[in-house]
């Protein structure tokens, strides 16, 4: 299974070889932690986590590395105007990063570098940006990256450069193409910083964002790695600027694919609070929602393409894991006790275990992929429903979708949870409704079973008995 990916670096789709053979070494953009991450930040960290997952799908071992932004413009101005100090501020909103992606099913990185953990190896970078002529001290004590020193400077984005003032400088960590110039690697420290603050050869102050990245994704991924991820937003001048900084103080390539996830838009439009559509994963979930019929929505589309979501897709997501669910049912109900064997995969589900890896290794195009899915779904229950599926060929099948979820994280085949994780009162309704259908009670087994549906559960008999799942 060979990989391809369009690398923004290049503009156009390349085969990947990874550069070293113990891992494919992977950086991805992390939350900036001055409050909990939205559905759009969500887009970009489910785009990530399917790349990895694609990744060791093909057979390569992973290191990714995400990291945390706690110290920047927006973190600081949140933790003065809260009165409190910056770790004290950053950790609720740290922990509420590992619980929502906890939610949606995210596997997690091998390291998540905090950036105020890193300050040292921030200072060590910027100390040879100063050594090789590239960075300068400014008369406040700031310490800024050369721009017109650096030959090609814009990469991996497209940055006309005809337009740069000699000695213009931009301060703040984001900003617009137009502010094109000299950019911040080491803050003086002013009153606006309030206590956050570490001692420099430069004087007192504090690292400028895009020095962050390139510090803490080259000591634990080697000054050039494989893949550096994170949304179209951060191509200028993030992503620009890392690029600068850190083959201005190696000589060496920093990364050989980039790769950028498109804009997520809220019914059509540009998420924004005054708008009335801005959602954390939480504002989600309090409306009913699960994680995992998120998760759907946001693994069905094109990384590099808006997606819009709505409603009516979450919607949507709930139906068709529905159906999925349902399949899997039929399959383990099918399969009862009998192992899986690959010998025994019919000739459709093979067909579409061929077009889903296809649909994988084309620059990760998972409508493609679900759509070789639920075409495996289409067939599976034509042929249970003319009762041309052996037991162990129901047990192929759904090994090979499980197989799948390792991707796709969406799944829940198999049968309901054990008796011991449900409800005191729904396994005592269970076991009533069990024995009213050994007494041939009929009308008290229905009875029970609408209530039960009532209280949110679905009930199925099979041969080997009743299940149980939520609905």
């Amino acid at each position: 299974m060979t990989l391809h990916f369009h690398n923004t670096l290049t503009r156009r789709i390349e085969p990947f070889e990874p550069l070293q053979t113990d891992a494919v070494r992977l950086y991805t953009c992390g939350p900036t932690v001055y409050n909990f991450a939205h559905i759009g930040n969500f887009r970009a960290y489910i785009f990530e986590d399917l790349l990895r997952r694609t990744i060791r799908h093909a057979g390569y071992p992973v290191m990714q590395v995400m990291n945390l932004t706690d110290v920047d413009d927006k973190t600081i101005r949140g933790a003065r105007a809260a009165g409190v100090p910056l770790r004290d501020y950053t950790r609720p909103y740290i922990d509420g990063f590992f619980a929502d992606i906890r939610q949606l099913n995210i596997e997690p990185a091998e390291f998540y570098p905090a950036a105020t953990d890193h300050i040292p190896e921030m200072i060590a970078l910027i100390g040879r940006l100063c050594d090789r002529g590239l960075a300068y001290r400014s008369d406040d004590g700031s310490v800024y990256f050369n721009v017109a020193k650096f030959p090609g400077y814009g990469r991996p984005a497209s940055i006309d450069l005809s337009g740069l003032r000699g000695g213009a400088r931009v301060a703040h960590d984001e900003y617009e193409k137009e502010s094109i110039g000299d950019f911040a690697v080491w803050k003086a420290w002013d009153e606006a910083d309030g206590d956050v603050a570490w001692e420099s050869p430069w004087g007192r102050g504090r690292p400028g964002w895009h020095i962050e990245c390139s510090a803490m994704s080259m000591k634990y991924l080697g000054e050039t790695f494989d893949i550096h991820t994170g949304g179209i937003d951060n191509l200028f001048p993030h992503h620009a600027n890392e690029t600068a900084q850190s083959e201005g103080a190696t000589g060496k390539p920093f990364v050989k694919t980039w790769l950028h996830c498109a804009h997520l838009r809220i019914n059509g439009e540009k998420m924004s609070k005054s708008l009335g559509n801005f959602f954390t994963l939480r504002d989600l979930l309090e409306k009913g929602w699960s994680g995992r019929e998120i998760r759907f929505v946001l693994v069905n589309g094109h990384y590099r393409q808006t997606l819009n979501f709505t409603f009516d897709a979450l919607a949507a997501a709930r139906s068709a894991l529905a159906r999925l669910d349902a399949f899997g049912d039929r399959l383990a109900e099918a399969a009862g006790t009998t192992a899986a064997a690959e010998a025994s995969c019919p000739d459709w589900a093979e067909r579409g275990r061929q077009a889903f890896d296809a649909a994988l290794a084309d620059d990760l195009n998972l409508p493609e992929a679900l759509a070789a899915v639920f075409g495996m779904v289409r067939e599976g229950n034509a042929a249970l429903d003319g009762g041309a599926l052996s037991a162990a060929g129901a047990a192929a099948v759904a090994a090979l979708l499980g197989r799948c979820d390792t991707v796709l994280g969406v799944l829940q085949f198999g049968r309901a949870p054990a008796s011991a994780a449900l409800p005191a009162d729904v396994q005592a309704m269970l076991a009533a409704r069990q024995t009213a259908r050994q007494a041939r009670n009929w009308a008290e087994s229905d009875r029970l079973r609408e209530a039960l549906k009532a209280l949110g559960w679905e009930i199925k008999d099979t041969p080997s008995g009743q299940t149980c799942k939520r609905l």
